[in-house]
């Protein structure tokens, strides 16, 4: 199946073959009664699509010079434009419509992006915002040392979620390689991610679709707040609070508990 046509369906045991019905029920709700999570799960089911245009652009256009993660985030400025501008009651297809938009803010992005090369690259920023949300929640009154140590525990967290291959599986590029002294240590290691997989499927709705996009996708949090009609601030509330939820679960499984 070629990326155009992946859903990228956010929802566990989804399917590219769900119902159209599903998808005109989304739209419905979102532009007759302007639901914010209709809108966010639409661009959730579309996501995919505007990573598959990126990645051919930058194939097509990059001199080796841009991510394709950075590429991203103007695929997605697309996508949430086609979003808002779409109207479903035609009866046209959304993707062909969407892809003229994706596309023309890739390529308008580009030549900027070449410019700011000296700048800090898209996933230095991205992991300086996790960093920031993180910490933002310490307690004042631990010691440094444990504060340190908590904040460490939560970007290690999010670096664990970034590896599973969920996301840069699809995206053509390999997740961060972990090294396996032995047989023992590979199995506890997988063990381990699968266990963080399924308590990331049984956390609520919305603290699941941020840890997804962001981790999972690879959608920055100014792109979080757009698709959830939040703030940029308020994703990185609910960005450390997801991490502190899923943490929790992890910790009744006996993970994560070398802080007690």
């Amino acid at each position: 199946m070629t990326p155009e046509g992946h859903a990228g369906n956010l929802e566990d045991g989804g399917s590219a073959a769900e119902p159209a019905a599903n998808e005109r029920s989304l739209w419905q709700s979102f532009k007759t009664k302007g639901s914010a999570a209709a809108r966010s799960k639409l661009f959730s089911l579309h996501a995919d699509f505007a990573r598959s245009i990126a990645r051919r652009l930058h194939r097509e256009r990059s001199r080796g010079d841009i991510e394709v993660a950075e590429l991203y985030q103007f695929g997605y400025a697309g996508l949430l434009e086609a979003l808002d501008r779409f109207d479903a009651d035609r009866g046209a297809p959304f993707r062909p419509f969407a892809a003229l938009r994706i596309t023309g803010s890739i390529l308008d992005a580009i030549p900027h992006l070449s410019e700011v090369l000296e700048q800090i690259s898209w996933r230095r920023r991205v992991r300086r915002e996790r960093l920031k949300s993180i910490a933002e929640g310490q307690n004042a009154n631990q010691a440094p040392v444990e504060r340190l140590a908590e904040i460490a525990l939560g970007m290690a967290l999010g670096f664990i979620l970034e590896g599973t291959g969920l996301f840069s599986a699809g995206d053509g590029e390999a997740a961060s390689p972990r090294p396996a002294e032995s047989a023992y240590d590979t199995l506890a290691w997988k063990e381990l991610v699968a266990e963080l997989q399924c308590e990331l499927g049984g956390l609520p709705e919305r603290e699941q679709s941020i840890l997804r996009l962001h981790y999972l996708e690879g959608v920055g949090f100014d792109r979080l707040a757009s698709a959830m009609g939040l703030s940029k601030a308020r994703i990185s509330q609910l960005h450390r609070a997801s991490l502190l939820l899923l943490r929790k679960r992890m910790r009744e499984r006996g993970h994560f508990r070398m802080m007690r």
